[in-house]
């Protein structure tokens, strides 16, 4: 189920601290462009990819694994297999107990994942982005092109 516009508000304004679990150095993969652009939003960003440890992302040092984050996580965000959610979500719930959001992107959700996380009074949000829900309530998809209200290929009449 999708959450309500409040919810995404909410989770936006008390997150400090993402994990991106299965941030790539590669500019052109997803996961990249939406660190990136939480960070540039003001959100520390801690990528954990064991094939990219010790790297520079967002500003921080890539991590193997979550437990090798020495922070207080708000929220994981998650880039991986519906399948490789559940021991994610367990160990990330383990470690920071004030976890507050598991976000899994656009193809991701897992039902055993979900009903562990909430069982804990975690937000859960499944298959969406949080670059282009941020974008939307923030009204900047309509720089992109979309959520114009209107879908043509013809130009606008003059005058």
């Amino acid at each position: 189920m999708r959450p309500s516009d409040d919810i995404l508000r909410a989770v936006f304004d008390r997150t400090r601290t993402i994990a991106l679990v299965g941030a790539s150095p590669d500019p052109l993969r997803a996961s990249y462009f939406v660190g990136r652009y939480l960070a540039q939003r003001g959100y520390r960003v801690i990528g954990v990819n064991p094939k990219a440890v010790g790297q520079d992302l967002f500003g921080q040092e890539v991590r193997a694994s979550l437990a090798d984050i020495d922070a207080d996580i708000d929220m994981i965000d998650i880039f991986r297999r519906s399948d490789a959610v559940p021991p994610i979500v367990e160990e990330a719930l383990s470690l920071w107990p004030g976890l507050q959001t598991v976000w899994m992107q656009i193809g991701v959700q897992n039902a055993e994942a979900a009903r562990m996380a909430r069982a804990r009074d975690v937000t859960v949000i499944e298959d969406l982005c949080p670059k282009q829900e941020y974008q939307r309530l923030a009204g900047e998809l309509r720089m992109g092109g979309f959520a114009t209200g209107r879908i043509s290929s013809k130009l606008p009449k003059k005058g």
